[in-house]
């Protein structure tokens, strides 16, 4: 495939004119330096952090303007005269933060997000260091090899990054977004048993038909916390994927089991907890923030995704490059289930 010197891609203008920030253009495509390596982009997908950067409300750092969205999957094109690690045609996906190579996080490596201080996905082609790329599954499309960058990373890294989740050990996911749904996959993998909460009977049949063991009605039981506590025999609840932030802690903390692990992945429902720090005391567990996680994690994970031929969870509704717009609009409104997939042709 010859390259063309140009690509249409969405750039993030600025953060204070919400959507509107996001600009439909035609813009270069970079030179290949030495350690680096040429992609042809034919998946992306979003996160809830690509929503709130153009709205905002993201913490963490940023440089704009930037090429919008972190995950993406496509074909190595062109490789640098010192790249050992790939070679043309090999199927690759982009790892989140590009200078997170293994270990804990530091400050360096927080700010080399794609889609935030370095350009990201949303462009047809795409330069990026040799080691800020791993080899996309064997079993899975370019679009659902995409969802794995920052959502299936920071499940595997909430399961498997501080202290292994083991066989028989139970986990409970909050709600149908992504990085919950991966964690009910891992877990079913890993011979784990879930527990699943969530708002409606259609998701409910949704989670029940992906391996969930038990399902609470969180709307229904306002005390899910000690129903799920006694899914356990009263032990309590190994493995917490955390996602509402204020408007659930209070329950991870009745749930969770002396010395589990509660990760906390977002804060869909405010970030102003209700609960004292102390409680990590009296409950003997650990509250641990997740920001994605780094290669050698998500070499781990792409080698369990492919063994146990699991695919992501991706919502029927696949939007082009073009409308790549419309899917932060249908994201926003919460009209999806699971992950929301973008092609690039």
């Amino acid at each position: 495939m010859s390259v063309p010197t140009s690509q249409k891609q969405w750039l993030v203008k600025g953060k204070e004119n919400d959507f509107d920030g996001l600009v439909y253009q035609d813009g270069p495509i970079p030179k290949v330096g030495e350690n680096e390596v040429l992609v042809k982009l034919n998946g992306a997908s979003l996160n809830y952090r690509d929503l709130i950067i153009p709205k905002g409300m993201y913490p963490f750092p940023l440089d704009l303007p930037v090429v919008a969205c972190s995950d993406g999957a496509g074909v190595v094109l062109e490789v640098g005269s010192k790249v050992t690690k790939w070679k043309k045609g090999d199927r690759v996906t982009t790892l989140f933060n590009q200078g997170h190579q293994y270990g804990p996080i530091d400050i360096a490596a927080s700010k080399t997000g794609l889609g935030g201080v370095l350009d990201g996905t949303l462009r047809q082609y795409g330069v990026f260091s040799e080691t800020g790329l791993v080899s996309s599954p064997k079993n899975l499309s370019d679009i659902e090899a995409a969802t794995l960058t920052c959502a299936g990373l920071t499940s595997w890294n909430a399961l498997y990054g501080l202290k292994a989740l083991r066989p028989g050990e139970t986990v409970l996911v909050q709600g149908t977004g992504g990085v919950s749904l991966f964690a009910l996959q891992f877990a079913k993998a890993a011979g784990a048993r879930v527990i699943a909460t969530t708002s409606s009977a259609a998701k409910a049949a949704k989670l029940k038909e992906l391996g969930a063991d038990h399902i609470i009605n969180y709307v229904e039981d306002k005390n899910w916390g000690e129903t799920a506590r006694g899914l356990t025999n009263g032990a309590g609840v190994d493995h917490i994927i955390e996602v509402g932030g204020e408007g659930t802690l209070t329950q991870s903390l009745k749930a969770i089991k002396f010395e589990g692990i509660i990760s906390i992945i977002g804060f869909l429902g405010g970030a102003k907890p209700k609960d004292n720090i102390l409680e990590v005391l009296s409950g003997v567990c650990t509250i641990r923030g997740v920001y994605v996680g780094p290669r050698s994690l998500m070499e781990e994970m792409c080698a369990a995704v492919e063994v146990n031929d699991i695919h992501p969870v991706v919502d029927e509704t696949v939007f082009s490059l073009a409308n790549a717009r419309d899917a932060y609009e249908y994201m926003w409104a919460k009209k999806h289930f699971g992950k929301v997939g973008i092609k690039i042709e």
